[in-house]
């Protein structure tokens, strides 16, 4: 199996106890106005799960990489996160990634290493791709990885300065 995978499950496995380790109250602060809390933050990573896991699976059928976006300001609002319980927010966020990581696993090679010449990542991705340049699902599959991670730093940076 691939290093990053199993380090992305790593990941998974400790951010969960140190999302745990964050009381309700706390994980329902923004640190800002017009910043998310941190539950907002982890549904929002839900958020990203959900719309990920489908485009890694079609992108199993084509030869692009082309997705449709999402507002993921509105997911936040409409689903009302800070409404829900931290612990059930984890636990949804730790599966959906779990679940995540396995399909990446399950990806043969040579799907995720297929150069693609047609693709939106300059749009979509956390770190964009010139529309011109070429990529590979294995490089969106990683990159939905540092996006996950950076909100983790976000959330383990704001609690660390409470």
């Amino acid at each position: 199996m691939d290093d990053w995978i199993e380090g992305f499950r790593r990941t998974i496995e400790s951010a969960r106890g140190q999302l745990l380790q964050i009381s309700e109250e706390q994980s329902e602060v923004a640190p800002a106005p017009g910043k998310w809390s941190p539950k907002e933050i982890v549904g929002h990573l839900i958020d990203s799960a959900a719309n990920n896991h489908q485009r890694f699976v079609r992108a199993q059928f084509t030869d692009d990489l082309i997705f449709p976006g999402y507002q993921q300001d509105e997911w936040v609002r409409v689903q009302c996160y800070n409404t829900r319980l931290w612990a059930e927010l984890v636990e949804l966020w730790r599966f959906y990634n779990q679940h995540l990581a396995h399909l990446m696993a399950m990806t043969p090679e040579e799907v995720r290493t297929k150069s693609r010449a047609r693709h939106n990542l300059h749009l979509l991705a956390w770190q964009p791709v010139a529309e011109s340049e070429p990529v590979t699902l294995e490089y969106f599959m990683r990159d939905y990885i540092g996006h996950l991670q950076h909100h983790l730093d976000q959330i383990f940076r704001a609690n660390a300065a409470n």
